[in-house]
């Protein structure tokens, strides 16, 4: 029997088989179920489907083209074997802009070209909660700068997070030379739930697939098992849209090493989207430049503007341009520290430090992710459990964001003056628009050598959350400033100089 959830589906949206049938042997490992859909203009996709409990499979498929697409089920259960259908895919609702891709080298933008910035932040066990502690995490990311979310499948055994879950993942056992595997379906069903919460909500969700933080055994599966996890939860999520995939958390502290790079291999063979593909490290960096990584995922806590680590880079007023180089793809560093109060070094930091990390990194060319660990006697951090955000650094960080989106697309490591700007961050575009980070420092002046044109140019004080018109020069000017740390220049082009006057007026310190 075949049954599908609706008759029409929006472009990158999901469409959803589900089949119900008897199996022989392990309905999650030893069946065949899959669809081969193909669209009028002859794109093919061929889609495994998963194994729901119940005598139910389900086969889901995100569609990226209008008009109408054709399916044929292919499976070793005979009385599915060979059902074919077909949908209409009508045009993407408000809001629904397809995957996240690569464009531009170093940047990233949604399928039908829109830009993309990510100002993510991590929940890394939020999914293990009880549901109230969930809801209250959604309405806070509701009501949030961030627009992706770095969380794990597996549960964590760590500081704060030494509860049991109120599910697991999956359990396996060794029976007859191979391993039995058996997914929990309510666990996933609860999991894909929240993923598509997210979606609804603009969200990305950055999946991390393995993680060392384990007392179950997950981190130490033997290969097959873990192959029967990555081909099961991609066949599960990847139909939705905001899925990225993060191989592991701190990689390079699973023990032992896992075959990360066949690994990658198999997610690329498997998952027909091709959703981004990343790796993050405690200590030791995975080669970012191998093709199946599609964006450098970075730990680095403590300032971009030094270098302690590997030797093959040099010491330079910040890492991320050198990173860019390097790898020639975009830069997240998706863990920089937290904002916090915890008895941890990396969990204690001020809001100044959290919301400088973020100015930092991204107006040297890169992305940031946020993250909190304020002490609570529940032992409910948002770190890990999600909960209500504390901190002081999420409204600036939603202000910064404001600032990027507003700028032209694509914006890069820039100098107005190489000789004078070896002391600031800057991104922009020659020409028309520059952005100029004073990081702690605190100049009452800055002389500007500014290329031809009347630029416009705005004092930015990034904790205040406050933007000053300082009125349009041109030529060589000099520039007065607060004195004060945490503050930025934007410069911008002017096309029509009408304005000189009244802006001038509107000008102040």
């Amino acid at each position: 029997m075949i049954s599908m959830t609706q008759n029409n589906v929006e472009k990158w949206g999901t469409y959803e088989i589900t089949l119900k049938g008897k199996a022989e042997g392990n309905p999650f490992t030893d069946v065949e179920i899959k669809a081969v859909f193909t669209s009028e203009a002859g794109d093919s996709f061929e889609v495994e489907g998963f194994y729901d409990g119940e005598d139910t499979f389900k086969i889901r498929f995100m569609p990226n083209r209008t008009g109408l697409w054709k399916y044929e089920v292919r499976s070793d259960i005979k009385d599915l074997d060979g059902m074919k259908g077909e949908f209409l895919c009508v045009d993407p609702s408000e809001g629904n802009h397809g995957p996240v891709r690569v464009c531009n080298t170093y940047h990233f933008c949604y399928e039908d070209g829109t830009p993309y910035h990510p100002f993510g932040t991590t929940l890394y066990a939020w999914v293990h909660q009880r549901e109230e502690l969930i809801q209250q995490t959604l309405e806070s990311l509701r009501n949030s700068p961030f627009n992706k979310v770095r969380m794990c499948v597996f549960p964590k055994y760590y500081a704060y997070n030494r509860e049991e879950p109120p599910m697991l993942p999956m359990s396996w056992r060794e029976e007859d030379g191979r391993y039995q595997v058996e997914f929990n379906v309510k666990f996933f069903q609860h999991f894909e739930r929240l993923v598509k919460e997210l979606m609804d909500m603009g969200i990305e969700a950055d999946v991390i697939l393995f993680h060392p933080y384990d007392k179950w055994g997950f981190c130490s599966m033997p290969e097959e098992v873990d192959k029967a996890y990555l081909r099961y939860l991609i066949a599960r999520i990847s139909s939705y849209r905001n899925v990225w995939w993060s191989m592991a958390n701190e990689y390079d502290l699973i023990k032992p090493q896992k075959d990360w790079d066949g690994y990658f291999h198999f997610i690329v063979e498997k998952d027909p989207y091709n959703h981004l593909r990343s790796v993050h490290q405690c200590f030791k960096f995975y080669d970012h430049t191998k093709p199946w990584i599609t964006h450098a995922s970075i730990q680095w806590q403590g300032s971009l503007r030094s270098w302690s680590g590997e030797p093959e880079i040099d010491i330079g007023i910040n890492l991320i341009p050198k990173w860019r180089e390097m790898y020639k793809k975009p830069v997240i560093i998706d863990e920089c520290g937290y904002e916090g109060n915890i008895e941890y070094g990396w969990g204690n930091l001020p809001p100044q430090e959290m919301m400088n990390r973020f100015w930092e990194g991204v107006t040297s060319g890169g992305y940031v992710t946020h993250g909190e660990t304020y002490y609570s006697e529940d032992e409910v951090l948002w770190w890990s459990k999600g909960g209500r955000l504390k901190g002081e650094s999420p409204k600036r960080i939603a202000f910064l964001r404001t600032i990027i989106e507003e700028a032209p697309p694509f914006l890069k490591p820039i100098k107005l003056d190489p000789m004078m700007d070896w002391d600031v961050h800057c991104i922009g575009k020659e020409g028309e628009y520059y952005l100029i980070y004073f990081d702690i420092n605190r100049p009452v002046k800055r002389t500007l050598k500014l290329p031809e044109g009347k630029y416009r140019v705005d004092l930015v004080d990034c904790w205040e959350t406050e933007i000053h018109s300082l009125g349009i020069f041109q030529g060589q000017v000099v520039i007065r400033l607060p004195g004060k740390s945490y503050v930025a220049l934007r410069i911008q082009k002017m096309e029509n100089n009408d304005d000189w006057i009244i802006l001038r007026e509107d000008a102040k310190l």
